[in-house]
């Protein structure tokens, strides 16, 4: 077989890019300039404008989604003994989080297509120890809601969202966050938007809301005469003045940028058709706002393993990544009894997944470039 052909003068393509522009660059530096750097004005500014944009539902930030994720599970009384039902198919944050609280993670297999947390399974795994559900969003397509919060209803089950991959994203014209129980949402570099590292929890209540606060800041609670007392094991999870400044400015394009995604994503649907053929991600409907794209291989097609196919692409000047390894067969959670065949739909999208270029500067000639080269890799690698 021939490798695809090296990229020439082309540029690099990344899988993932922040798209930080000067006007976001000067309102950094102002921030800087005022000497008010760590959490004060602009994390207000950023929350209020976060509530805003979810309907006037109360809402933190924190340094990252997995400290978003692990407050939640302690803000709802999650603990040892406890088990929270999560997907097998999604990102390590969410076992390490409920493990982290003293809680049992117990994962659950995945639908093959939209690779959301299947229901049906999630009904099955829940005893008298589960407390929570914890689904993912997966890629930004939203898991369907109706179904979700009528089986949290009907077991008296907290649900804590994590919708890392899908701020902006909508269920039935309704945003991700602006209902429902907890919401988790990340700023990390490769998400929607960016605060360089961050996240946010969107709460259904002030009350709540309130009620976790002193678990990003060392359990601190001020007493009347001004003294401070801690009442609970907090941790340092608050969010700089400088990350949210940058928040502020990404939240007012992130309508903007979801739309240049569903437009990189309608082109590589419609240039990606390869010999042997990928398996393509749900499409979705206008409520996805498309984190990534991320089709299966046929590698039961092909002499190349995913690492051949993705050494290729790099060669060609192709970034690519991996979402995500099935989190049951990670050496942590072995130790908990789980083993290869526990959940076959997660761990065929292990084995194949690849994630392709997906940002909004990307062009849509990049993306004709990507589908070629990966058309031209698997063409010449067929069985």
């Amino acid at each position: 077989m021939h490798a695809a052909k090296p990229s020439g003068g082309l540029p690099f393509l990344p899988f993932a890019r922040p798209t930080i522009d000067e006007p976001m660059v000067s309102a950094v530096a102002d921030t800087l300039r005022s000497l008010w750097i760590t959490t004060g004005p602009q994390v207000l500014a950023f929350e209020k404008a976060l509530s805003e944009y979810h309907g006037g539902r109360p809402v933190r930030v924190f340094t990252s989604a997995t400290a978003a994720l692990e407050v939640a599970l302690l803000t709802a009384g999650i603990g040892p003994g406890d088990e929270v039902i999560m997907p097998a198919q999604t990102f390590f944050s969410c076992a390490n989080a409920i493990s982290r609280t003293g809680a049992r993670p117990v994962f659950v297999d995945v639908d093959p297509i939209t690779r959301n947390m299947d229901l049906e399974a999630t009904e099955a795994a829940i005893n008298p120890r589960t407390k929570a559900l914890m689904p993912t969003h997966f890629a930004g397509l939203p898991l369907d809601m109706d179904a979700l919060y009528e089986l949290a209803g009907d077991t008296d089950l907290r649900v804590i969202e994590d919708a890392a991959l899908a701020i902006g994203s909508r269920w039935k014209g309704r945003r991700i966050g602006s209902f429902g129980d907890i919401a988790s949402f990340s700023f990390h570099p490769n998400k929607n938007i960016t605060t360089i590292e961050g996240g946010a929890l969107v709460f259904a209540d002030d009350t709540e809301a309130a009620r976790c606060e002193p678990y990003r800041f060392h359990g601190i609670t001020r007493n009347s005469d001004g003294t401070r007392d801690v009442t609970v094991l907090g941790g340092k999870y608050n969010m700089p003045d400088v990350n949210a400044r940058l928040g502020i400015m990404q939240l007012a394009r992130l309508d903007e940028f979801i739309s240049r995604r569903q437009t990189l994503v309608a082109r590589y649907f419609k240039q990606l058709h390869t010999d042997p053929p990928c398996v393509l991600p749900a499409s979705g409907d206008s409520g996805h706002s498309w984190n990534f794209f991320a089709p299966l291989l046929p590698l039961n097609q092909i002499t190349l393993s995913r690492k051949g196919v993705m050494d290729a692409l790099q060669a060609a000047g192709i970034g690519s990544g991996i979402s995500y390894e099935a989190v049951h067969l990670t050496s942590q959670y072995r130790k908990l009894g789980y083993q290869e065949g526990n959940f076959p739909h997660a761990e065929r999208i292990a084995r194949a997944t690849l994630t392709l270029p997906l940002y909004p500067t990307l062009l849509e000639s990049d993306v004709d470039r990507i589908c070629d080269t990966l058309k031209s890799i698997l063409h010449s690698a067929k069985r």
